[in-house]
Formats: C-alpha cells, structure tokens, sequence
C-alpha cells in the first residue's frame, strides 16, 4: 500500500514539473499584460518571436549537450565567430558564406568531442577553452571592430511574409528538425539513455564517444546559425555580438525542463525555457527595470530552474 502512494506521489510530482514551464509562461505573460497592456499587442508578441527565436536556436543546440550531462560553454564565442565569418565571406561566397559560418560550429564540436572523448576533459573545461579559440579568432578576424554586411545581403532571413518576421520560421524549422531526430532517430534514443546512465548506456552497446561529439557538433552548428541569424538582424558581424546571450541560453534550457545532470528534457521544453526568458526580458523593459539588472534576473532564474530539475541521486556529493 505504502509503495502505492509513493509511486502515485511520484507520477503527480512529475506530471507537475512536466507542466510547471507552461505554466510559468502563461503566468508570466498574465503579469507583465497586467502591468503593461500594450505587451499583447501583434506588433510586440510578433517582436518577441523574432527576439526569441535567435536565442532558441543557439539552446536548442546546447540541449543536446545537457542532455548527455554535459555544458557547452563555446556557444556564444561560436555565434560570435560565424557572424564575423559570414560578414568577411559573404561578398565573395553569397549565400555559401552561411555554409562557411555554420562549418565553423561544426570543426568547434569536433574538437571539444575530440577532447572530451578521447582526452578525458570534462566538458566544460573542452568547450571553456574552445570558446577563448573562438573568441580570440574573431577578434584576430575583425580586426577588433565590426564588420558590415553589404547593403540587402541576407534580407530573406529578416524579411517579413504576412506580417510574420522570418526569424520565426526559421526557429520553428530547427524545431521540427531537432523534434525528428530527437524521436525519430537512434541518436535521440542514445542521447536520451546517455544522460540517464552512462554505465547502463556502455554495457547497452551505446557508442557512447560517437554520441558525445555528435552532440557538441550539433550545438556548435546551431550556435553559429544563432550567430548568422544575428548578424543579419544588425546587418553586420562582431567579435562580440553574442556576448550576452550565454546565460539566456543556459537559462532558458533549464527553465524548459531539462536537467544538467541529463536524461531529462527535450528541445520542445527548451522552446517553452527561451519564451520564459524572453518574456521575462521584454516584460522587465515594459515594466522599466533597468537593462543591467536583467542579467541578475537571469542568473536568478537559472538557480531556481536547476533546483528544480536536477537530479540529486546522479551527485550525492556536490563541490
């Protein structure tokens, strides 16, 4: 009888963390359209979409990394760096300038995969220092400075159709991708059996190596579509564009539900995380708090997520 209660407790439980990143949406968009009325105007939901889409795309790359239980702490360096590749190649390559900036991503996850599989590195120490590669290449690149796009160049990325910014588009494709390889593919299986026990995964016949780097190839190319989405929004590539957008995209993952010691979550709830923090940063502009207390909200937010998701029994010991 007692296990009874304890299994149901424990269904009740997980139904509601399964449905406490929706909620808190809801909840918050209720709160700021309370202060502000003027947030559920078109004009300002269709802006929201197209400033979350940019921070979607780079964690949903980064959820296949905390998946595994792992971080990727390259992203932004990486966003950075395919923006300043795009704005330096796009006159002589055109279009091929966006294949050229998103294999920057991938030749990151290669080598942080390298490092971590073969080297033993822990993740966040392979993609720390892959992130000061990247950061230092683009600046070494640029110049230091910012580098325009040619006038017109990439305007289909921010275009319109119907009213609707094709940024929007955009995420929703990364979406459905990451959606069928996450359900549909083994990867997304091994993925999912990886951050949920490595032991059991390796005595499973799980590649284990071949999962990680794959991962760390996914979320490096994803950062650097992130970045070339951006660059084309300011109409131009910096060594420091992305700065800013770490802490979001690690937020925004956890707050959607995926837990960083893995095997929990999905890039679905990933979207859900990206809308929380970006209601959360357009709420706090309508509502008047000041830019530079956004990013005190946000690490806030982030401790309060992984509290929340994280799996005690995986780290019986924390240092």
């Amino acid at each position: 009888m007692i296990w009874r209660v304890s299994l149901a407790r424990a269904k009740l439980t997980g139904r509601m963390r399964d449905f406490a990143p929706l909620a808190t949406l809801v909840v918050l968009v209720a709160v700021v359209a309370g202060f502000a009325p003027a947030f559920l105007s078109v004009d300002t939901l269709l802006l929201l979409g197209a400033d979350t889409a940019t921070l979607f795309i780079m964690a949903a790359g980064l959820t296949w990394v905390v998946l595994l239980g792992g971080i990727d702490l390259s992203v932004q360096a990486l966003a950075s760096l395919a923006s300043v590749v795009l704005a330096g190649t796009v006159r002589a390559l055109g279009p091929l300038a966006i294949v050229a900036a998103i294999l920057v991503g991938v030749l990151a996850g290669i080598v942080s995969g390298i490092a971590q599989t073969r080297f033993r590195i822990p993740s966040f120490i392979a993609t720390l220092a892959v992130s000061g590669i990247a950061a230092a290449a683009a600046l070494v690149l640029s110049g230091t400075r910012s580098v325009p796009l040619p006038p017109g160049a990439l305007g289909w990325i921010t275009g319109t159709t119907l009213g609707i910014p094709h940024e929007i588009p955009i995420a929703l494709l990364v979406l459905v991708f990451c959606i069928v390889i996450q359900r549909a593919t083994v990867f997304g299986r091994w993925t999912i059996a990886v951050g949920a026990g490595e032991p059991a995964a390796l005595v499973a016949g799980v590649p284990i190596e071949r999962v990680k780097v794959f991962a760390l190839i996914l979320s490096g190319a994803l950062a650097c579509v992130s970045g070339v989405v951006l660059a084309a929004r300011l109409a131009s590539g910096s060594p420091t564009l992305a700065d800013q957008f770490l802490l979001p995209a690690v937020a925004a993952v956890c707050v959607g539900g995926t837990a960083l010691t893995g095997g929990v979550g999905g890039v679905e709830r990933t979207l859900v995380g990206a809308l929380i923090v970006s209601v959360v940063r357009v709420g706090m502009t309508f509502i008047g708090v000041d830019v530079f207390a956004q990013q005190i909200v946000f690490g806030a937010v982030l401790i309060v997520a992984v509290a929340m998701t994280i799996d005690r029994s995986k780290i019986p010991i924390v240092k």
